[in-house]
This record gives structure tokens, C-alpha cells and sequence, in this order.
């Protein structure tokens, strides 16, 4: 018997594995670029949560792609935000060299909101 034979009608190649043929399936490549954070936290939130789409994106090959561009986005969205919220909330660095303390209060409470919208806005939508 052959270790491999072809099967013109669906166009797939088979291996001799004992004494039964296998398929002989691939995954496409992935192109391989870093998810950061925000990326991790939605792959999370897809395996648990998002089963399907989690399964479609990994099978199509464009899993680590759409991480990469939403965790681009979110953290895009993550530093416009604090920078609006701080220009509004006129949490400068006049205010960081009078009180650094009360720069810190006001940074920390900009980046929690911040964190948060993102979060219901990308991550977890």
C-alpha cells in the first residue's frame, strides 16, 4: 500500500497511518506579530465566552492577527482617552510639580476609567 494517495474528488491527500488512510490536514500559516495585554485579556475572553468565533478565527489562521490589531486599537483608544480626561479634568504638570500626590490620586482614577471603558468597549463586547 502507498504512504500517501490523493483523492481527486475532494482534493485531499491521505497518509497511511497502520492500516487505515488519515487526511492530511494543515492549518494556514499565521502571520506571528505581538498581542500585548489588551490582546491576551480578549483571547480570554474568547475562549470563554466566544467558543465559535474563538474556534473560527484559530481554524482560519487570523487568530493571532485580529489580537494583534485589537490590542493596536484598544491601546490607541486606552492613551487618547487618558489624555482627553486629564486636559478636561486640567490634571497638568503645573498640578504634578505643586502636588504630586493629588497628580497621582487624579492619574490613577483617569487610568482606572479609561481602563474600564476600554474594557467594555473592545475587550469584553
Amino acid at each position: 500500500m502507498e504512504k500517501y494517495i490523493y483523492d481527486e474528488k475532494i482534493g485531499l491527500w491521505y497518509e497511511l497511518q497502520g492500516d487505515y488512510y488519515i487526511p492530511c490536514l494543515k492549518l494556514p500559516d499565521e502571520e506571528q506579530r505581538p498581542i500585548g495585554i489588551w490582546g491576551q485579556r480578549h483571547l480570554r475572553y474568547l475562549r470563554q465566552h466566544r467558543k465559535a468565533l474563538y474556534t473560527e478565527l484559530q481554524i482560519s489562521g487570523k487568530l493571532n492577527g485580529y489580537l494583534a490589531d485589537l490590542n493596536e486599537k484598544a491601546e490607541n483608544m486606552f492613551i487618547e482617552m487618558v489624555k482627553q480626561m486629564a486636559a478636561r479634568e486640567n490634571v497638568t504638570e503645573q498640578l504634578k510639580d505643586q502636588n504630586q500626590m493629588l497628580w497621582v490620586q487624579r492619574m490613577n482614577s483617569i487610568r482606572d476609567r479609561a481602563m474600564e471603558a476600554v474594557n467594555n468597549d473592545l475587550i469584553y463586547a
